[in-house]
């Protein structure tokens, strides 16, 4: 099944909205939690400060509650497929959107990737740029002792892709050793805030709102698109949540995620 990113951002869409104005109709009644139950949103830690910023304007335009749970998309992906109640996921990668679809957890027609991001190379906000800052120049830049902070890369989006870039770079070799592997980007990204690691791999959202300076940002040709994929869950309220990924993905609700540094996909 092709992704989003396979699909014309029209016919997508136009899908999506088709999907969303039939759900009422098309469920069982017995499916449908009650319009006064807060809405539940599993999204990716990178998501926090947008996402809670959008519920914010949603909840003051339909006096709607949202309450948001936001942890690495592959924890929250886990804890779906195990029984945990959300009605919406938003995932920083593909895969684990994916992963989800596979195991029939995802509310067909509803997925869209309407926002992407950057990589970038950060370091400690008050620390003078030694001579040849450069990702390039990472593993000497180290030194013996300096690790690097980044998502893990076995499971984190941010990590994955971050493994991805130093690889077509040519310096994951060198690098892997040196890694200090965090459980989600936010916790990569206080690393390297508390000085705890002289440099971190985050996304650009995350550097605009910590005490961190941005040395290089990595070419987009060194990973794998960074989209954000946001569906239904098959379990969840889709009458409700239906409308609450409609407000994200309109023009008003896009406008915030751009305002906190995201960019249209």
């Amino acid at each position: 099944m092709p992704t989003p990113g396979h699909i014309s951002k029209t016919l997508r869409r136009i899908a999506v909205a088709l999907a969303l104005g039939l759900l009422s109709g098309a469920l069982p009644s017995g499916t449908r939690a009650a319009a006064a139950e807060p809405l539940t949103v599993f999204a990716a830690a990178s998501l926090t400060d947008a996402m809670t910023q959008a519920g914010k304007v949603y909840e003051r335009k339909t006096g709607a509650q949202v309450r948001f749970s936001f942890a690495s998309s592959s924890t929250l992906a886990r804890q779906i497929e195990a029984g945990a109640p959300a009605d919406l996921y938003a995932s920083a990668n593909e895969k684990w959107m994916d992963w989800l679809e596979t195991r029939g957890l995802v509310l067909a027609g509803t997925r869209t990737s309407p926002i992407a991001n950057r990589l970038v190379l950060v370091a400690p906000e008050n620390e003078k740029p030694p001579r040849g800052e450069r990702i390039e120049n990472l593993p000497a830049l180290l030194g013996r002792q300096g690790r690097i902070a980044m998502g893990d890369p076995a499971h984190v989006p941010a990590g994955i892709y971050g493994k991805e870039a130093l690889k077509s770079l040519g310096l994951w070799t060198a690098l892997e050793p040196r890694l200090a592997a965090a459980d989600n980007v936010r916790a990569a990204l206080a690393l390297v805030e508390r000085g705890e690691a002289p440099y971190g791999i985050v996304y650009a959202t995350d550097a605009r709102i910590a005490r961190v300076r941005v040395v290089e940002a990595f070419p987009d040709t060194a990973h794998t698109p960074i989209t954000y994929p946001f569906a239904l869950l098959k379990d969840g309220n889709a009458e409700q949540a239906g409308k609450f990924l409609a407000f994200l993905t309109s023009d008003e609700g896009l406008a915030i995620f751009e305002r906190f540094g995201f960019r249209r996909n």
